[in-house]
């Protein structure tokens, strides 16, 4: 799983036009990057515990643990080009706190937040943002593919299974991202189709639905200024 990460570096960039009707929830979405850094300590917790003896557990752990500070970094650059909304920022701080104080497995809980709020804020960023935010999207999601399956399996082979308060608090997490979205024509403006994707990621690993995000985007020339681009090695 760990070989097919494609290394990458987090740049600033220059923030374009994005979809009418998407500002409201892209800042809530951007606002749960309080997560990323979290999500390494979850990981942390988690190796502090026993693990199955499987070889290379900890070495993948690590290596995910890693990525979380370039998602962080790569989403903090965005929140600066499009700017945040000062109440999401307070009010995602709750959901950090509910997160972090669920009893949960920590290795459990790192799972269902990449698995079924993470895989579906990327492609809200993908579908609605601008240039900036797709290639975002494409590099992080690129990594959390990795992630998921690796704990995601670490989870099974622990015995470890969603909880209903888990499942509240992952529902609760997808309601507050998109509670500024309403009804619409628009699939990737439709609050419905959000949070619905949320909920078959969750109850079953995947959502057919986003079947376009799995399609790879190369970003042509004249989309924007190069230094929205990442650097990759």
């Amino acid at each position: 799983m760990i070989s097919k990460k494609r290394p990458w570096s987090a740049v600033e960039i220059e923030a374009g036009a994005i979809k009418d009707g998407a500002r409201d929830a892209l800042q809530r979405c951007l606002a749960l990057r309080c997560l990323e850094l979290p999500v390494a300590e979850l990981l942390e917790q988690g190796m502090a515990k026993e693990l199955p003896s499987t070889p290379g557990i900890i070495e993948a752990l690590l290596s995910n643990q890693k990525d979380e500070e370039r998602h962080d970094e790569a989403l903090n650059y965005a929140a600066q080009a499009h700017g945040t909304n000062e109440r999401a920022e307070k009010e995602v701080q709750n959901i950090l706190k509910a997160w972090m104080d669920h009893p949960a497995h920590p290795i459990l809980k790192a799972a269902i937040l990449e698995r079924s709020i993470f895989f579906v804020v990327l492609p809200f960023f993908r579908f609605n943002g601008d240039m900036g935010l797709r290639t975002i999207s494409q590099d992080i999601s690129r990594d959390e593919q990795v992630h998921v399956g690796v704990n995601s399996l670490l989870a099974r082979e622990l015995g470890e299974n969603a909880s209903q308060s888990l499942n509240r608090l992952r529902r609760a997490t997808a309601l507050w991202a998109f509670d500024d979205l309403s009804n619409s024509d628009d699939k990737w403006l439709d609050k419905d189709f959000w949070l619905r994707q949320s909920d078959q990621l969750f109850e079953r690993g995947k959502a057919e639905e986003l079947v376009e995000s799995r399609r790879g985007r190369a970003v042509a020339f004249f989309e924007g200024p190069a230094t929205s681009l990442p650097m990759y090695s």
